[in-house]
């Protein structure tokens, strides 16, 4: 089986949900959480508004990678897995900006990256961002789940869905 690693931000907790539906299914290798070192604060409209300034300006926010499961900060060598899923919330119809942040950091060339969104039903254009900051990289599975329109957890795609997705990856 290919080595998987399992690498999102997420806000809301739906992100994270559908992330470690996926470790836990397919027995990801590693799961790794971007953070902002500046947490979000105020309410999910604040949020939302602070969101689509900082989407708008190309802000990339300072980042840490922490062990989803432990909570421990992780230093990441792409070179150790096969496979590598992101998955992000669809802010302003793109990735959120600590995605960006992640994504900068890395070489993709030659990587075999899945890419998969939450969104409260504006897909948006994350999934050709992806292939644009992943350049090099072979996008595979890509996949959007949508949720509630207001930030909250009720999810909207059918879990069978889902299920589908994750065991597509056994054809990789």
């Amino acid at each position: 089986m290919a080595k998987l690693l399992v690498v999102y931000y997420s806000l809301s907790g739906n992100t994270e949900r559908i992330a470690k539906q996926l470790a836990e299914s397919y027995d990801a290798e590693r799961v790794v959480k971007i953070e902002t070192v500046t947490p979000y604060t105020g309410s999910y409209d604040e949020i939302v508004d602070q969101g689509q300034r900082e989407v708008e300006s190309g802000f990339q926010p300072e980042i840490r990678l922490v062990d989803a499961f432990g909570g421990e900060e992780v230093t990441l060598d792409l070179d150790d897995f096969d496979i590598i899923a992101i998955g992000t919330p669809t802010w302003w119809y793109t990735y959120a900006p600590a995605v960006s942040t992640f994504l900068k950091m890395y070489d993709w060339n030659g990587r075999t990256v899945i890419p998969f969104q939450t969104h409260g039903g504006w897909k948006g254009h994350v999934m050709a961002d992806f292939k644009k900051a992943c350049g090099g990289a072979a996008l595979r599975n890509k996949f959007d789940i949508q949720f509630d329109s207001t930030g909250g957890n009720t999810q909207i795609s059918p879990q069978k869905d889902i299920d589908d997705w994750i065991n597509s990856f056994n054809n990789i």
